[in-house]
């Protein structure tokens, strides 16, 4: 990634928009709609749908339905538990989109979905009929992964704090009551998972956290895995902070200024070729075993497990395998016409599963639906993903990617020399810059998606 200015920052973050809005422009000239397009899920995507649905065309009838009056953001939720954020600060409102746009919200539960009447059965008794439907219903977990732990053991005494809410509030306690001396375990899941730099970021902030409050205090990922997101930028930033011995394997390209302490610091990360596989867990004893045979306590242990679509794209015939696929073109279901599926739950190959990429399928698939109520022909596709990193408050570390559709292979996939990495020899005042960028990132894709 070439060096950053606050120009060409704010410009790549309107990348998003501006190639996911191609072909996307006011109803003028065209006959009044009386379509209803319905979205299925308020979070980041079925927010950033509905919007956009409205931007594009505003005499479009567009509903959400959503279990919660509240939307509670994943990213940025680690920062609770480091008490440099409330509750309050990850907890957004639909007002806007009321106001503004004039979206339309049902708070229920979806029953049942019938793709040949298309209509929705809700908890309250209500049905709903569309012209067009949206899924955007994140993720759920995969319980039996690992011997010993299930989704009883999530909810006491290794939660995951993967879904930001009450996971997020028993994880804090947990840490706030850690001994001064105690050891953190940390177990990120396997591929694909949400948000893939999260686990990451969130060792760096707990570390930050620690050096002031818990100095003796200890953070080890166990991870089946052998690389990660940003991996030789973290590892080089928490060489920098926290005293890490980056792996002979990861030292690549890394500045001649590398620290060789002594012994390992305040993080550890045991990659799956060094025994980081856990194959067991005991929540009597709080231990974690590694496919060596090693047994380790924790005081705190927050155990991530693997992912899979949610329930209801299970219910409603959305999925192969474990995910849901899509029509690249268009985010429409390959199983069931006039249902689109954008976010964590869909096939989108190469795109990560977060955030930002639940925004970017969400403003194609809004631009998609339009043209086809218009019986004009989809656009092609492109996307964006953008990620802001903290190590600690005053070091940041990015990845900005953008992806086209390959026709041969009817993949997304990276487009080339486009995007990347913060660089590992940057100087100190770069990733202190990328830190400040974190927080102009935040703000402008929370508003992008719900303001």
């Amino acid at each position: 990634m070439t060096k950053p200015n606050r120009r060409s920052f704010l410009k790549f973050l309107a990348v998003g928009s501006a190639i996911s809005s191609a072909g996307l422009s006011p109803a003028k000239g065209f006959a009044q709609s009386s379509a209803h397009v319905v979205i299925i899920g308020g979070g980041t995507g079925g927010a950033t749908a509905a919007k956009y649905l409205k931007i594009g065309d505003e005499t479009l009838r567009v509903t959400v339905i959503e279990a919660n009056p509240q939307y509670r953001r994943c990213y940025g939720s680690s920062e609770v538990l480091t008490g440099a954020a409330s509750y309050d600060d990850i907890t957004i409102t639909y007002d806007s989109l009321k106001a503004n746009y004039g979206v339309e919200f049902l708070i229920d539960t979806v029953v049942a979905v019938d793709p040949q009447t298309q209509m929705i059965n809700l908890k309250s008794g209500e049905t709903v009929s569309y012209d067009r439907l949206i899924v955007s219903p994140g993720l759920d977990f995969i319980w039996d992964g690992t011997e010993g732990y299930s989704e009883a053991v999530a909810q006491g005494p290794m939660p995951h704090a993967w879904k930001a809410g009450e996971q997020t509030l028993l994880l804090k306690r947990q840490i706030d009551a850690m001994p001064e001396d105690g050891t953190m375990i940390i177990v990120p899941p396997p591929d694909p998972y949400r948000c893939p730099p999260g686990p990451y970021e969130r060792a760096s902030l707990l570390a930050e956290m620690f050096q002031t409050q818990k100095p003796r205090a200890k953070i080890l990922i166990f991870d089946l895995k052998d690389g990660f997101a940003m991996d030789q930028a973290f590892m080089l930033g928490w060489n920098r902070l926290y005293g890490y011995q980056i792996p002979e394997e990861k030292m690549t390209g890394m500045p001649d200024d590398i620290n060789t302490p002594a012994e390992q610091g305040m993080i550890d990360w045991v990659s799956g070729s060094n025994g980081g596989k856990i194959v067991q867990v005991n929540p009597s004893d709080m231990t974690v075993t590694t496919q060596l045979g090693d047994t380790v306590h924790g005081d705190v242990i927050n155990f991530i497990p693997p992912q899979k679509a949610a329930k209801l794209a299970f219910d409603m015939d959305l999925t192969e395998g474990n995910w849901c696929p899509v029509n690249r073109v268009t985010m429409e279901s390959s199983r069931h016409k006039n249902i689109y599926v954008i976010g964590d739950s869909c096939i989108a190959d190469a795109m990560p599963k977060s955030g930002f990429s639940a925004n970017s399928q969400a403003k194609l698939a809004a631009v998609q639906i339009i043209r086809n109520l218009r019986g004009q022909d989809p656009v092609e596709p492109a996307w964006s993903n953008v990620c802001f990193s903290r190590v600690n408050d005053e070091y940041g570390v990015s990845i900005a990617d953008i992806f086209e559709l390959d026709r041969a292979t009817n993949k997304i996939i990276l487009t080339p020399n486009a995007g990347g990495v913060s660089p590992l020899n940057a100087s100190h005042q770069f990733n202190r810059m990328e830190a400040l960028y974190q927080e102009a990132w935040l703000e402008n894709f929370v508003a992008d998606s719900f303001g």
